[in-house]
């Protein structure tokens, strides 16, 4: 009986000592003890005496995603402490890993001394101790410190950066470090000493503090650094605030975030005084964007844009936008609906307008209203739209401050049919009318309208063969005819000035982009697409395409490829081979093979190499506003030199003045630690408003705290 009951009681012990090193584990990772199921296991697992319980020989203890494994466990009774002899090796679902040589611990591990020790945070963090401490499960005190995110190894002995401290202290629920006595090393040489540092662990994504500064220097403001400081302001907002001090500029740069239940609104600014402008003023630029969801499927968005004058963003290089647009407008998208209503203001940048900025429309009023209908006694689809827009302008002169308002109606309705020998039919007809409200332009009538009546039928004829190499040729031949009028009193042109003539609308009903002209008269539109798709992986789509129309008339300018009796030759295509290689071009040419406009655009992206071009030619054009011919081209590349190493370019050329209007160097190196950035950049036009700048920038930051997110390539391999 009494070898029975021993042999009870040795049992229970042994089940109790697993739950309560399991418990304990995952109290030094986690801060606090948890009752719960544990699984221990060991080689073996004895009772010595009345007080001593011994697991050894590859324990592990297993608990709710916490791991602990050990070579010998002893738990003393009379004391409640544990004894854990190593290698002990600690980790969670987490990513955070304690090793060590030797503890002794409380028997919740709450309390207690950890010798030879090295804590790894987020798989990133490493710090290394003489001794670690734990306290009341929640704080991890260590000495004689040594932090780093770099790898070291047999190769690589020696960290290229390295925090020594006399103490560190570990907050695992505020999830911060706490040095004392703390001396920043690179290359294991002394750098500078902090009494005190604070810094995130890296589990924690957002927390008030100073960013890495950056060093900047342009040819317009001088050397200056920049010194940012995160204000966290609760879970749900934030703002960052960037003093930059320069030797001609005094500047607070800023963003703020916020995050609702609803949506969500991010701000960018900076305010400046600097001795650029004669007159010393304080200069300032505000951005900023928001998206909120409504009730009943609306969405409510915004967009604020300002700049105290022209030049201030090119000066800061902040923007190179020439015109400042601010709006809000509410939407909303359904299957068989569209609602949207806005407001839009408008600032210009440009030289060339700047002296008749009030001649230009300032503030437009947008309201559209669609809806689908599928009669079944006519078949096929009907679309009807209600619309109105306003333009205003601040100049009061005749004709040059017109404002000008106008209500549409609209309804359209098609149909498709697939006809013999697969050919595919489309019917279209519609009509439009609009009323227009004139003000301040003595050539027009104050109050005028005008309906568009249009048909037009398209004929498709697709053709496919799959080849014996396996490739795909589709071959389609579209021939579209068309007629429509514009029947009423004649009304200014606001917004169909500018005129695309491409792929997308070759075959419309009207090729003008808005509402204040209709293309005229009968017209036929022929094109031929011949798309390949090869097994190897690489496929192209050709097209060409021409507009033919009745003699007399002449509605479009000479630049949009559409005017006379027919118009210039639309050639389009796209190559991509393998995903790498993608090439998409457009050109529009004469019968003399004259060339009025071409874009084109072609990038090779690799894993180590990546390219990009784009370019355009557009002739000139009185009518809209270009003197001169536009002929630019730009190119981008970045090279991976090495696993560390990255170089980039970019230029912008106007080939029409031969001269580079833009050009940028960057360097890069990050490894697992450490991420240095360096551009250099120089911008060669200049105006009345901004003058030739060239600018320098330096940042450099350790990686591995907060965040900040590492690559996994080190100087160690693997």
């Amino acid at each position: 009986m009494m070898d029975l009951m021993r042999r009870l009681r040795a049992g229970v012990s042994a089940a109790w000592l697993g739950l309560a090193v399991a418990t304990g584990a995952l109290a030094l990772c986690a801060g606090v003890a948890f009752a719960g199921q544990a699984s221990l296991i060991a080689d073996q697992v004895r009772v010595e005496g009345n007080d001593a319980l011994i697991a050894q020989g590859n324990v592990v203890v297993l608990y709710e995603g916490t791991r602990l494994t050990a070579r010998r466990v002893t738990y003393d009774r009379s004391t409640d402490t544990l004894t854990i002899e190593g290698p002990i090796a600690i980790s969670r679902e987490d990513g955070t890993v304690l090793v060590a040589q030797a503890a002794e611990l409380s028997s919740d591990l709450r309390n207690g001394i950890l010798t030879s020790a090295r804590l790894v945070l987020d798989q990133q963090l490493q710090i290394a101790a003489a001794q670690i401490n734990r306290i009341d499960g929640r704080y991890t005190q260590m000495s004689r410190v040594a932090a780093s995110s770099c790898q070291v190894c047999a190769a690589n002995p020696v960290p290229l950066w390295q925090i020594r401290a006399d103490r560190v202290v570990h907050d695992e629920k505020a999830r911060q470090l706490y040095f004392h006595g703390a001396q920043l090393r690179v290359a294991d040489v002394p750098i500078f000493y902090l009494p005190r540092l604070r810094l995130p662990d890296p589990t924690l994504k957002r927390a008030s503090g100073f960013l890495p500064p950056q060093i900047r220097t342009s040819s317009t403001l001088g050397l200056g650094v920049s010194v940012p400081y995160f204000l966290r302001l609760g879970n749900h907002a934030d703002v960052t605030l960037s003093p930059f001090l320069a030797a001609k500029t005094t500047t607070l740069e800023w963003r703020y975030r916020q995050a609702f239940r609803a949506g969500d609104i991010a701000f960018t600014g900076a305010i400046s005084r600097d001795t650029i402008l004669p007159d010393d003023e304080t200069r300032f630029y505000v951005f900023g964007e928001g998206t909120f969801a409504l009730p009943r499927d609306y969405t409510l968005r915004f967009e604020v844009q300002e700049a105290s004058d022209p030049g201030y963003l090119l000066d800061y290089g902040y923007s190179d936008q020439d015109r400042l647009r601010s709006t809000v407008n509410v939407m909303r998208a359904r299957r068989d609906e569209f609602v949207f209503g806005g407001i839009t203001r408008y600032d210009t940048l440009r030289e060339s307008e700047l002296l008749i900025s009030d001649q230009l429309p300032f503030a437009q009023i947008d309201a559209f209203y669609e809806r689908r209908l599928f009669p079944s006694w006519l078949g096929g689809e009907m679309r009807g739209t209600l619309s109105w827009q306003a333009n205003f302008r601040e100049s009061t002169a005749d004709i040059l401050g017109r404002d000008v308002a106008r209500m549409g109606a609209g309804l359209t309705w098609t149909r498709d049919w697939i006809g013999p020998v697969g050919l595919l039919i489309q019917a279209e007809a519609g009509v439009d009318a609009n009323v227009y409200w004139i003000e301040q332009d003595s050539r027009f009538d104050s109050e005028q309208s005008f309906a568009a009546p249009s048909a037009g039928l398209t004929l498709r004829w697709p053709l496919s063969r799959v080849a014996a190499s396996g490739a795909v040729d589709i071959v389609e031949p579209i021939a579209h005819i068309a007629w429509s009028e514009q029947v009423g009193a004649d009304i200014p042109n606001e917004d169909s000035v500018f005129v695309e003539f491409d792929e997308a609308n070759l075959f419309d009903l009207s090729r003008f982009p808005g509402q204040d002209r209709r293309e005229d008269g009968a017209r036929a539109a022929f094109g031929l697409n011949w798309t390949r798709h090869s097994p190897s992986g690489w496929a192209f789509t050709l097209g060409a395409g021409r507009v033919f129309r009745e003699g007399g008339i002449d509605q479009f300018t000479d630049a949009s490829g559409l005017a006379g009796d027919q118009s210039d030759w639309l050639l389009g295509g796209h190559v991509n081979i393998g995903g790498r290689f993608a090439f998409q071009g457009r050109a529009l040419v004469g019968d003399d093979l004259s060339l009025t406009k071409s874009e084109t655009r072609a990038a090779y992206l690799d894993e180590d190499f990546q390219i990009s071009a784009a370019h355009i030619w557009v002739v000139e054009d009185i009518a809209e506003n270009r003197p001169d011919p536009t002929h630019e081209l730009r190119l981008d590349g970045a090279y991976q030199v090495s696993d560390f190493w990255k170089v980039s370019a970019d230029g912008s050329f106007d080939l029409q003045e031969n001269q580079a209007t833009r050009a940028g160097l960057g360097l890069q190196y990050q490894n697992e630690c450490l991420f240095v950035d360096v551009s250099l950049s120089r911008r060669f036009t200049s105006s009345t408003n901004v003058t030739p700048t060239t600018d320098f920038g330096l940042k450099v930051e350790l990686t591995g705290f907060g965040g900040a997110r590492s690559r996994t390539t080190h100087k160690c391999g693997g």
